[in-house]
Formats: C-alpha cells, structure tokens, sequence
C-alpha cells in the first residue's frame, strides 16, 4: 500500500556509505537585531516538520507574533514522507525548505553525512542543551520528545480489562479492538518497532498481525480513532496528541507498560541551501527558546530538554516512567528488514 512513499533503494545504500568529513562545531549564535533585518528581508521561512498540524502551526503563529514581518511555511508529514521529499527535491536541485524536523533520529544522521545540513548552534541549546541530545558537530539538535504508547477510552474498557504490558495485547480479548501505526510512514512508530523488537522478538510481532488490528499511517492517528470511537484501544500512538484530547476531555488514559515506553525524538537542522538563510537561522533559534519550548509542551503537550519548562502538573514526569531507548547508529541499517518485516505480519 505504502511502497511508492518508501525511501528508494539508492537512498537506503546510500545511508550505509554517505560520509562527510567531522569539522568543529561552530560558534553558538545570538539572535540580533541585524539577523532580524536580514530575516525581515527575506520575508518567509520554509518548515518541514512532522510534528503535529495543530502543533507546528501554533508554533508559526507564536513565531510571526514574535517576528513581524516574517511568514512561516509550514508543511507537515509523517517522518518517512519528510525523509523522502527533502531526498527527492535535493536530487532533483529544487531548494525549497529552510528548516526540518522529523522523529527519526537516523534521517539526520544520513542528513548530516550527505552534506545537506548547515552547521549552526543557537546559544540556547549551547548553554542548556544535554551533550547527548544535540549533535557535537553542531549540524542538528534534539527540538522536541515524544513517547509511543497505550492508551484506551475509559469509557468502552474498564481499568480491570485494559492492557498493563506489551504482551498482554497478544490477548484473545483485544482482537479487532487495536489501532496502530506504521513504521514505513511514522519516525516515531519506526523507532517503537525497532526497540519492541529488540525488546521482545519479531514472533511478538507476528502475533499481533493476527489481532485484526486497524492499520493507519501517523502516529498522529491512533489517537484520533480513539476519539472518533472508532476502536478503544491503541497500541502506538503518540502521546501529545493523547495530552491534548484529554485535556478537550475525551475520556482516554495512557498506559505506560512496564516492559518500558519507547521515546521518540524529533531533531531538527538548517539546510545548507536552505533558500532564506537569515530567517532560516532565526527561526532555528526561535525553536529552542523557552517560548516557543513551553507552548510545545503546555498546547502541544511535547516533551522537552529545555531545563526551564515546567510540564503540567497531572502528566507523568518522564523520570519515573521507565523508556526504551534507540540508538540510530545501531537502527539505521536495519530500517528496510523492520518494514518487510512488518508488512509481512500486518499485510501493509
């Protein structure tokens, strides 16, 4: 079904060969009043974000508040969509986008080793980013977190039948009640097949395809089914999208599994022929500031690195829930075994 959106061939050995010589990071920039000129001058910023659609363009909006004159071009897709699209357009020599952002950490890997990001540091992520959640070459920097979970609506299952763990979902019970995504679309959803897999074997998998669970492409999209009514329990979808209809009071309650949560995280970077360069590195910045970090959180009810951003209080501090990490070094040349793997099981 998904195959013609799929990363081509030449580009999936192409990430196991790419490389790009390692040069220092360079020095971290302020935003100044003669950026802004320049950013004013250009007028617009181009943002490929798979963040999101209600999020990203919250965020434009708090951005041409803060900059008058500036427009934000938001275009918002599934990660694979973005990684596909940006690699389409660069070998065809169009330029068109400034700034993107997905929820694959291996895209800016393979990004970075073909040359196709600018090296920029905000004195922001300089001054309080974690080492480990920014690029040490300064090509790219961790914008935002997410967590890939279960959630049911209250409503039509009861806390007693609810799932606690992964493989409770393998349960009779729950056949042709689930909603997922898909890895050949979703960052997130690659990066929660990856470790579930790691975590528990492909035959979990495997029985799972024989659950009749209902297929989607985001994992903006489970969460929405439940809403919808449409099937009361999801297996993987993101968790901002579940913050923000329970807090519009659809009745819905996330289960962090005590196997552990995959978290997903959303790196973001400069072009290096990013069309408006000024805008594009004001807009860059404008990310990591605590404005535009603390409405990802409170609207779009993202996780943060920013150290200064409180979480609402009713939400579960990702300090006492128990993650499964990713490593994108180790997941990069598995991402075409994950997707024949996973439409063998799941037929899609």
């Amino acid at each position: 079904m998904w195959n013609k959106v799929f990363v081509t061939a030449a580009l999936v050995a192409g990430m196991a060969t790419a490389t790009i010589a390692r040069a220092e990071a360079p020095a971290p920039y302020n935003v100044t009043p003669e950026l802004e000129e320049a950013a004013k001058a250009e007028g617009k910023v181009v943002f490929y974000t798979a963040t999101d659609v209600a999020v990203a363009e919250k965020l434009a909006e708090l951005f041409e508040k803060t900059y008058p004159g500036i427009d934000v071009q938001v275009e918002r897709a599934g990660s694979e969509r973005v990684f596909q699209r940006i690699g389409q357009e660069i070998s065809s020599g169009i330029n068109n986008a400034d700034v993107i952002e997905t929820s694959d950490a291996v895209h800016f890997e393979y990004f970075k080793r073909q040359g196709w990001l600018q090296a920029a540091v905000p004195q922001e992520v300089a001054d309080k980013w974690p080492a480990d959640e920014r690029d040490p070459d300064g090509y790219f920097a961790a914008y935002r977190a997410h967590l890939s979970v279960l959630a049911y609506r209250t409503d039509l299952l009861s806390e007693a039948d609810a799932p606690k763990t992964w493989t409770d979902l393998l349960d009779p019970k729950y056949k042709g009640k689930m909603v997922k995504a898909h890895p050949g679309y979703s960052g997130t959803v690659m990066t929660a097949t990856y470790v579930l897999s790691e975590l528990l074997g492909w035959d979990y998998f495997e029985k799972l395809g024989q659950q009749d669970v209902m297929q989607v492409q985001s994992s903006t999209e489970p969460p929405k089914k439940l809403a919808q009514g449409e099937r009361p329990l999801e297996v993987d979808g993101n968790e901002y999208n579940i913050f923000r209809l329970q807090e519009e009071g659809v009745p819905i309650r996330i289960v962090y599994p005590e196997e552990g949560t995959p978290l997903a995280v959303g790196n973001a970077g400069i072009l290096s022929k990013a069309p408006n360069p000024n805008a594009a590195k004001l807009f860059y910045s404008f990310l990591f500031s605590l404005d535009a970090q603390q409405l990802n959180s409170d609207f779009g009810g993202l996780r943060s690195f920013h150290p200064e951003v409180v979480e609402k209080a009713e939400r579960t501090p990702m300090s006492k829930i128990k993650l499964l990490h990713s490593d994108p070094v180790k997941l990069e040349p598995l991402i075409q075994e994950i997707k024949t793997h996973y439409e063998q099981y799941f037929g899609t």
